[in-house]
């Protein structure tokens, strides 16, 4: 067996690629995640394990079992990007609350091209308001 591949055996999810790197992926849900390349294996591996552990998976999946879960981990590698489920819930919920505050703004601007006499009856409203506060404060 050549060297490059014994530096990775024993570590789930990581291959060595032809350049001299290492490459990390994970598997879920059917899909296969890249997360990225590395320069050495142990890199690739704690990469894994913060992606392992960003999804909820046991201790027994892991390349470092003995390593504090997540804070250790994300301090020896920044977490890959993985989107799970609750992300894209939430994600989901902000474009939707995005998407009705666009098309307020989209209302407002047609309500003031079609009713520009509201405005000024606002605007008179409003600085009458002002004035009459002012009268309050300098009884």
């Amino acid at each position: 067996m050549p060297p490059r591949c014994w530096e990775t055996r024993g570590y789930r999810g990581i291959r060595a690629r032809p350049s001299g790197g290492f490459s990390a992926e994970i598997r879920f849900c059917g899909m296969r995640l890249d997360l990225g390349n590395f320069d050495t294996a142990n890199k690739a591996a704690r990469a894994y394990d913060a992606a392992a552990s960003r999804l909820g998976w046991p201790h027994r999946t892991l390349n470092f079992p003995n390593v504090p879960m997540r804070e250790r981990a994300q301090e020896l590698v920044h977490l890959p990007l993985l989107i799970t489920d609750k992300d894209r819930r939430d994600n989901r919920r902000r474009e939707h609350r995005l998407g009705i505050a666009k098309m307020d703004e989209e209302a407002i601007v047609l309500w003031r091209q079609r009713f520009s006499q509201d405005i000024l009856n606002e605007r008179e409203f409003y600085a009458q308001r002002r004035a009459e506060r002012e009268k309050r404060r300098t009884k």
